[in-house]
């Protein structure tokens, strides 16, 4: 984090000077009764762990805080997630859930009009969702149709209203206050709001869970768009964005088929695999494994990068990795400034290297 005498000098320095009303006095007192609504997304019965670092991030807005999470979808593994979601944090006072057809698939034009829905039958003061493809997709349609502006990729809650975000490819953080009408809405990254085991043991009861009404739900947004196909990367790999371990490959990889010494790297140290966008243009990889300011933001225990120059946009999507280790065989790589380890060498002589002594993952 840049200090504050370097941020105000940044500040004075690219905001003209009408700008200050951006940040006028705000009473905390106005959002005593602060109520929270969480836009959880599911998979196989359970509740994404991004979104629970949503709900952690909903539970540090106010200690008196309601937190509502609303699930939809349909079928059983709609209620199985409720279920989850019940006992998944203490913070949470009750679970929503829009069981339809509708929902099956979490097209982004249904689920804006049910956020809208739910939000002018509650009032609530606060709408989060995590930073994914998820929350991108339907908040910022939501907020449209609230007619307020949303903040994103919030990765710090000063206060109920005041929050921090980075700016310039992550290359500064700038803190921002919304003055606007209810709800105030925001992505935060979940990798700013870990979730503790101990908050997640602690909870012992379940919170109720309340089916939300549909008798009005339908409009001229049902329909607009249509559901093709999911994939999703292989079941025995790591989630990348929540991975203790990544191993990402770069252009220097050259080509499809050497990318997969990353993958036989990753497979040998249980860890996802990512990528480059370069890598990611140039067709080795899928663009679901890319990392970066617009592919995902990790923040694992050790980020490994092979080949990879250090981009700006790149740095961006792992400066909250806890050890980052770069290898390229160019000694002026911008990775290397911000790599906790660096070697200066050719992949293709060290990945097997390691390849042949690393133990097999347990």
């Amino acid at each position: 984090m840049i200090n504050r005498t370097v941020f105000s000098a940044l500040k004075r320095s690219i905001l003209p000077s009408s700008s200050s009303q951006l940040l006028p006095f705000f009473s905390s007192s106005a959002c005593r009764s602060a109520s929270t609504l969480v836009l959880a997304e599911h998979d196989g019965g359970s509740i994404n762990a991004a979104s629970v670092s949503a709900i952690a991030a909903a539970g540090s807005l106010s200690k008196d805080s309601s937190i509502s999470v609303l699930l939809a979808g349909s079928g059983p593994s709609l209620q199985e997630a409720a279920e989850h979601a019940a006992s998944c944090h203490p913070s949470i006072s009750q679970v929503l859930v829009a069981d339809s057809d509708t929902f099956t698939n979490p097209l982004a034009e249904p689920w804006a009009q049910l956020v809208q829905l739910v939000q002018q039958r509650n009032g609530y003061s606060h709408v989060i969702a995590a930073s994914g493809s998820f929350g991108k997709n339907i908040l910022p349609r939501a907020a449209a149709l609230l007619d307020v502006s949303p903040v994103t990729d919030v990765v710090a809650i000063s206060e109920s209203r005041q929050f921090v975000r980075p700016i310039y490819a992550g290359n500064a953080l700038c803190k921002v206050r919304y003055t606007g009408a209810d709800p105030c809405m925001l992505t935060i990254r979940s990798t700013s709001f870990p979730v503790t085991s101990k908050s997640v043991e602690s909870t012992s009861n379940k919170s109720p869970i309340t089916q939300v009404d549909l008798s009005t739900f339908g409009g001229d947004s049902i329909g607009k768009s249509r559901y093709v196909k999911q994939t999703s990367q292989e079941a025995e790999r790591p989630d990348l964005a929540n991975a203790r371990v990544v191993v990402t490959g770069g252009r220097g990889l050259k080509s499809a088929e050497n990318f997969k010494m990353i993958e036989k790297l990753a497979a040998k140290l249980g860890a996802a695999v990512g990528a480059t966008r370069a890598a990611v243009d140039a067709g080795f990889v899928p663009n679901d494994l890319q990392v970066g300011q617009t592919g995902k933001i990790v923040a694992p225990e050790l980020y490994m990068a092979f080949g990879v120059s250090g981009a700006i946009q790149h740095l961006a999507g792992i400066r909250d990795s806890k050890v980052i280790v770069a290898v390229n065989k160019d000694a002026d790589a911008p990775i290397f400034k911000v790599a906790d380890y660096g070697l200066v060498g050719d992949l293709f002589e060290i990945i097997p290297e390691l390849l042949e002594k690393l133990p097999e993952s347990k």
